[in-house]
């Protein structure tokens, strides 16, 4: 199969955001070494919105400024090296400001359909070029913030106004609403690994001109969540997250996956890269070990035992299976 490593490269969103250092700069440093000795490449799906931000303020905060150089060296150094920097993004950052102290987050607005057309045109072609700005290579994936794609017709006429045809927002079976989050995948079927669309990014369309390269999913028993629970609270330094914010509040959901069988993301987040292997041996026997693999990854929900259990899947994986980026 071809497995993709996808990161989504930002801060936390809740009280406190945390430092681009711990959150975004060391955990992907630590597993650009992992993956060096397999020359295995990685895409980051940055949070450019956050860059708009830093670029906004910089000027009257040195903290800013040393944050936003210090991100725009690891972009950078990443490019060179042959990693995926695409577009990710969450407009919340238009309505988010820094205060002396802290980032002061308003996610009243978290989803793009919160915004008119016309805004959402802007917003993606000023999250485009501040990629393109770093980089000098225009991204040509996306992949919205909390998964909330759709409507889809006003992003695809911006994303499609910047030649971004590539789409890795879905996961097969995924459903969430709530105030400020909403996406319905449900008519997905299980174990779809590339498809193209048009208007509807999850009803396929074989003359469409977006492709979407959905991010795995597998169904999740609820001792798995315990499990994950136990670690997070008693599994001491090596489950500890490197991250030092804190997420935002769901408003539902963890309480159901602890009760019955759900849907979720195939991950390297802390404790849930013990399911990769099963993960991929399921996609393997679905798929006759063809399509795509699409592994999701947050570097600020990285932790020690995640990232030696993720070398452990590549010892295992990298010669047997394909990796690539979206480039």
């Amino acid at each position: 199969m071809k497995i993709y490593i996808t990161l989504d490269y930002e801060l936390f969103f809740g009280s406190k955001t945390g430092t681009p250092e711990k959150c975004m700069i060391d955990p992907t440093r630590r597993l650009s070494e992992i993956v060096a000795p397999f020359d295995i490449k990685f895409t980051c799906f940055v949070d450019s919105g956050y860059l708009l931000a830093l670029k906004r303020q910089k000027k009257e905060y040195d903290i800013l400024e040393r944050d936003f150089e210090i991100i725009k060296e690891q972009l950078i150094q990443l490019t060179r090296s042959g990693h995926g920097v695409e577009l990710h993004v969450h407009p919340h950052w238009e309505d988010s400001f820094f205060d002396g102290s802290q980032w002061q987050i308003n996610t009243e607005r978290y989803k793009l359909s919160a915004f008119s057309s016309s805004s959402v045109m802007d917003i993606v072609q000023s999250h485009t070029d501040v990629l393109k700005e770093i980089t000098g290579r225009a991204p040509v994936a996306y992949r919205a913030g909390g998964w909330s794609a759709q409507p889809f017709p006003p992003i695809g006429k911006a994303l499609e106004n910047q030649e971004i045809f590539v789409d890795s927002s879905v996961f097969p079976g995924g459903f969430y609403t709530s105030d400020h989050q909403q996406f319905d995948f449900r008519a997905v079927p299980a174990y779809t690994t590339e498809y193209r669309f048009s208007e509807d990014l999850i009803h396929p369309d074989t003359e469409g001109k977006f492709k979407e390269i959905p991010i795995s999913a597998c169904k999740v028993p609820p001792s798995f969540y315990w499990k994950l629970a136990g670690r997070k609270f008693f599994g001491g330094a090596d489950h500890k997250s490197y991250g030092d914010g804190q997420p935002i509040r769901l408003s539902k959901g963890y309480f159901e996956k602890l009760t019955r069988t759900s849907i979720d993301v195939v991950s390297m987040d802390g404790y849930k890269s013990s399911f990769l292997e099963k993960a991929l041996k399921r996609y393997v026997k679905h798929t006759s070990n063809q399509g795509n693999f699409v592994i999701l990854g947050h570097p600020k929900a990285f932790s020690s035992y995640s990232l030696k259990k993720f070398q452990r899947f590549l010892e295992k994986t990298a010669e047997t299976h394909q990796y690539s980026t979206f480039q």
